[in-house]
């Protein structure tokens, strides 16, 4: 955030509901709708009417915040988040970068090293709903993204594997879709954070490059 701000760029971070940092309610509102315990709203839902609510905020309040020149990035879940925007509100955005990203949740159970706890979170696993697992998964709705897409991922990710990105990326292509795809070679889920400082370098140029190209006074929308 500090990089791009420092670049000229207007930042906006969101806390929505299923994140952290604020009492049990607000980080257990995302749990599945079929949840035992706690039954929520489920991904993709409530999480994403905050992140679009902090949006509009914004582009209301200050107006050196240029409605026509938005970007979203997000990590992990903050990529699932990115990918899912991409695909039913991707007409607000100029591009979108999703990173270590969960993208089809049904092929993610397969081989992640929490796995075991998706039940935990969903309420049941894909083998008990497949069909509930891929209408939660971004990947689904991959004939919808029309927003040029930034995906960045590791190869070494066990949280959310490779596959992830490479699914999403192959889908794209297929589609004829505006998209980039980077992978970096022995490193992790936590590339970002504590990644080898050559990639950590790597990654955020890249960012900054793409989002500056993307986000740029006369780039084109990449809807359509």
């Amino acid at each position: 955030a500090q990089m791009q701000a420092a670049a000229g760029f207007v930042v906006l971070m969101s806390n929505p509901r299923g994140g952290s940092g604020r009492e049990e309610t607000w980080g257990q509102a995302i749990m599945g709708e079929r949840h035992p315990v706690r039954p929520g709203t489920g991904w993709g839902s409530v999480d994403v009417d905050d992140v679009l609510a902090v949006l509009d905020h914004a582009l209301a309040a200050y107006s050196f915040c240029d409605g026509d020149r938005v970007g979203m990035l997000g990590g992990s879940y903050g990529g699932y988040m990115a990918t899912w925007l991409a695909s039913h509100h991707g007409e607000r955005f100029k591009g979108i970068c999703s990173e270590r990203a969960a993208s089809n949740l049904v092929s993610m159970e397969w081989c992640s090293d929490i796995a075991t706890a998706f039940k935990g979170v969903h309420g049941m696993t894909f083998v008990e709903d497949d069909d509930a697992y891929r209408s939660i998964s971004p990947s689904s709705y991959a004939k919808d993204i029309h927003v040029p897409m930034l995906i960045l991922h590791s190869e070494e990710d066990w949280r959310c594997p490779i596959g992830q990105a490479e699914e999403l990326w192959v889908t794209l292509r297929l589609l004829q879709r505006d998209v980039t795809f980077y992978r970096f070679p022995g490193e992790n889920h936590e590339l970002s954070r504590s990644g080898s400082p050559v990639h950590r370098r790597q990654r955020a140029e890249i960012i900054l490059d793409w989002f500056s190209d993307r986000l740029a006074p006369s780039a084109s929308t990449g809807n359509g």
